[in-house]
């Protein structure tokens, strides 16, 4: 799986942090999903791109 998160955390200026605060995960949660070393849950994928404002279409491309 791909992500945009870093693109779109950028945009809004919000570091790994402050996206794992604003979430409820660790910091390194959000370094694996970054890096697409961890499938996040539905739950999960929902807020991160409601943090990121977008979708979870916009920030998780889930390749076959």
């Amino acid at each position: 799986m791909k992500t945009r998160m870093k693109e779109l955390r950028s945009r809004l200026d919000i570091t790994q942090a402050d996206l794992a605060k604003m979430v409820g995960v660790r910091r390194e949660t959000i370094v694996f999903l970054e890096q697409g070393k961890y499938n996040p849950s539905l739950g999960l994928a929902h807020r991160v791109a409601r943090a990121l404002e977008s979708t979870i279409e916009d920030v998780f491309i889930f390749d076959d």
